[in-house]
């Protein structure tokens, strides 16, 4: 008999209710874009999708809680999606636009803090990297091109197209993981960033033109790493964007305990 595959816990993106709307788009919906899901499943992963308890659905009695996945799943990913809420760094939204999704906000930390108690690998992409940081204890930049003047452009309607330079910190894991090179080019889109770094965090990438941090992690154990671009954005050979294959290998092999 070979080896189990692992098993990957992704959290899940919430659609909450639209007021007045009728049929989906009157429920709350949980789910994941397929592209982060297909990346990890490219070794031969199994992934599983960590529902949350949104305060509108109706909850049945149930002896399951979020702590008792880490015991069953041998890392978590926190996946992309809408701004964290300011007032989970103790700040007020600058702009209704920023308010994002705070239900998630609860609901990831306590994710987050479960799987790191439980010493679990976890790899934040996007907006996870940002929750990393502020569920232990880090501020964020509500909006980059407003709060930073020097800011180089992180959001663009290429979307997924749209990239950018990145380049590591002196002595970062990404420089062991790319040895020779001093950086590469991303799939980067977002309008928030780390300002103040959470406890025990260090700077691996930041972005080439500005200095915007783009990528994190937890110094010592367990095994916690942040990525503000979207690796699961980047094709397969692509002779232009990183590579990040790497950087999902060394996730995996944590996730079996075989990174330290």
């Amino acid at each position: 008999m070979g080896r189990r595959p692992l098993r990957i816990g992704l959290s899940a993106r919430i659609y909450h209710p639209v007021a007045g709307a009728t049929g989906l788009q009157s429920k709350s919906l949980q789910y994941l874009e397929q592209s982060v899901a297909h990346w990890v499943m490219s070794r031969n992963v199994m992934v599983f999708m960590i529902p949350a308890v949104s305060g509108d659905a109706t909850v049945h009695r149930s002896s399951i809680r979020l702590s008792d996945y880490p015991e069953y799943l041998d890392g978590l990913i926190l996946q992309g999606g809408a701004d964290i809420n300011p007032q989970s760094y103790g700040e007020t939204p600058a702009h209704p636009d920023w308010a994002g999704d705070r239900v998630r906000d609860a609901y990831e930390m306590e994710l987050l803090l479960e799987f790191m108690e439980a010493g679990k690998a976890v790899l934040g992409i996007c907006r996870g990297a940002q929750l990393i940081n502020v569920a232990l204890g880090g501020t964020l930049y509500q909006d980059i091109a407003t709060q930073i003047a020097t800011a180089a452009e992180h959001v663009h309607a290429d979307y997924d197209r749209h990239s950018h330079l990145v380049e590591w910190a002196d002595k970062s894991g990404l420089t062991r993981l790319y040895p020779g090179t001093s950086g590469g080019r991303v799939v980067s889109i977002h309008h928030q960033a780390i300002k103040v770094l959470g406890r025990n965090l260090r700077v691996e990438a930041r972005s080439t033109d500005d200095g915007v941090i783009e990528a994190v992690r937890l110094q010592g154990r367990p095994y916690v790493l942040g990525l503000q671009w979207h690796p699961e954005f980047h094709p397969p050979g692509s002779d232009d964007l990183l590579d990040c294959t790497p950087i999902l290998d060394e996730f995996l092999a944590a996730a079996r305990g075989r990174f330290w």
